[in-house]
């Protein structure tokens, strides 16, 4: 994402050196001629657009020192680089005693000024970065950490701020790889829980014979194994919050325990007789129907109204397309932190393909692609080359928007298994696969095999043991073959 810089500077041609030098190295620039017009701007709403400050020290009536006094008490986070003719040391040390993070004298050497500012963003990154994690362990994670500014998250999160000022139990529904964990940490951080418990249940990952141990507790010898007394999931959370992730995988024996916690308030750990009271923030999260599962008999209908009171639809990363250009940046950086490799950059050509891309797995599955991309990249730059997955499944996607038009237009009177050909492909109704290649010759099945794991991970929602129940394999062999097949991105 283009970053914003504001130069401070009352000599014109001074300004328009810095603007040209700015401009041409890809950075966004607003002019100030005065101290008067530095302050004005940067006491607007707007302010917080800033990246970063070039300011000259000295301007007239008020001065580069007044305006650098005005950013630190407003905007203590935007980085400032003083630019003075007047250079010492004396100058220099007051500066950075201003707040300050860098002092350049004029005139300005273009490389000198745009290797402080590389090293001052990525510095000013880090340390936003730092702050967002020590706010997360401390469990106090809000929704100005989350990366995003599109209409349609605005509008969740205005909804989700007056949830969390309620205790009332709150559902988040979305796809796979929206986020649902972390909007959870935030509504905590919003909270009047801010800083207690937060502990993170999954639901669809616990083995079925211990899930009732595991969120309610046990008593030493209450099963074979229980060798020790174990508090549960709700005790652990008791003044903070708890988070189920996947509710819709809890067997339907312990939804009716886990209603009776929300009525009364207590729990009963296997193998006691007493009850223990807890004090829980319950947020829960699915990425399947629950409605649908109640007409179906697999959950239950009192359950579904008690967790249903506050639902929050988080939308896919296609319905907020402009928000991965904001995550693109962000996560190649913690990335390239995280790896211990340089900095790198993002080409237009790579932005053009990721942002035009649907990402069924959404977030996970975008950071996932470009964990993938910083480790092939060679070099600074990040180019669309280093994405083949997404270029494959780029293709797909147009491909089925073509089948999806061809079905629209055909008559009722078609099979479902009769075939069309569209240029040099042939496809199939109703997602049945093709035994043939484009030539008409006959596929190899290790082709027909990944096209096969694909459609079911794609079908089931990248919800992997269901995916391999129905294939008939093993998770561990499934795993393998998605690896094999380079499917790995399409896990959500």
């Amino acid at each position: 994402m283009t970053k914003l810089i504001l130069i401070v500077e009352d000599e014109p041609n001074q300004r328009k050196m810095l603007k040209l030098a700015l401009n041409k190295a890809g950075f966004e620039v607003q002019e100030a001629a005065t101290g008067h017009d530095a302050i004005d701007i940067l006491s607007r709403d707007t302010a917080i657009n800033f990246d970063l400050v070039l300011l000259d020290m000295v301007l007239g009536e008020i001065s580069g020192k007044d305006v650098l006094s005005h950013i630190k008490k407003s905007l203590p986070n935007l980085p400032v680089i003083v630019l003075t003719g007047h250079s010492s040391i004396d100058n220099a040390v007051e500066a950075i005693r201003g707040g300050a993070i860098d002092f350049i004298s004029k005139p300005v050497e273009v490389g000198r000024l745009k290797v402080s500012i590389d090293n001052v963003l990525r510095m000013n990154r880090l340390s936003g970065e730092v702050s967002r994690l020590n706010r997360k362990w401390a469990r106090q994670l809000n929704f100005s950490d989350l990366i995003g500014g599109s209409e349609v998250m605005n509008k969740v999160i205005d909804l989700a701020r007056k949830g969390a000022a309620s205790h009332i139990p709150i559902l988040l529904e979305g796809e796979s790889g929206v986020g649902k964990e972390v909007f959870a940490r935030a509504i905590q951080g919003e909270s009047d829980r801010s800083g207690k418990a937060f502990v993170v249940v999954n639901c669809g990952a616990i083995p079925r014979n211990l899930v009732e141990s595991i969120l309610f507790g046990h008593e030493k010898g209450a099963f074979t194994g229980a060798m020790e007394k174990h508090a549960g999931k709700f005790v652990e959370a008791d003044g903070g919050t708890l988070f189920l992730d996947e509710i819709g995988e809890l067997p339907l024996d312990l939804q009716v325990k886990l209603l009776r916690v929300l009525q009364e308030g207590q729990v009963d750990p296997v193998g006691s007789n007493e009850p223990v009271d807890v004090d829980v923030r319950l947020i829960s999260a699915t990425n399947r129907k629950l409605k649908d599962m109640v007409k179906s008999g697999e959950f239950r209908e009192d359950l579904f109204y008690r967790l249903n009171i506050f639902p929050i639809q988080l939308p896919p990363l296609r319905d907020r397309k402009g928000d991965i250009e904001r995550l693109i940046p962000y996560f190649i950086e913690n990335i390239c932190i995280s790896e211990g490799c340089t900095s790198k950059e993002i080409a237009a050509d790579a932005m053009a393909l990721l942002t035009s891309y649907n990402w069924p797995g959404n977030v996970r599955q975008l950071e996932n692609a470009l964990f993938r991309a910083v480790i092939l990249s060679e070099g600074s730059m990040i180019s669309s080359v280093d994405f083949p997955q997404i270029h494959l499944n780029t293709s797909r996607q147009n491909s089925n928007n073509q089948i999806i038009s061809h079905r629209q237009n055909t008559t009722q009177g078609e099979k479902a298994g009769d075939c069309f050909e569209d240029g040099d492909n042939i496809f199939k109704h109703e997602a049945i696969l093709s035994a043939l290649d484009k030539t008409g010759d006959i596929r190899a099945i290790q082709d027909v095999e990944r096209d096969m794991i694909s459609f079911s991970m794609k079908k089931y929602d990248g919800r992997m043991s269901e995916v391999a129940r129905r294939l008939g394999v093993g998770r561990s062999t499934l795993y393998r073959k998605v690896a094999e097949f380079g499917l790995d991105g399409d896990i959500n």
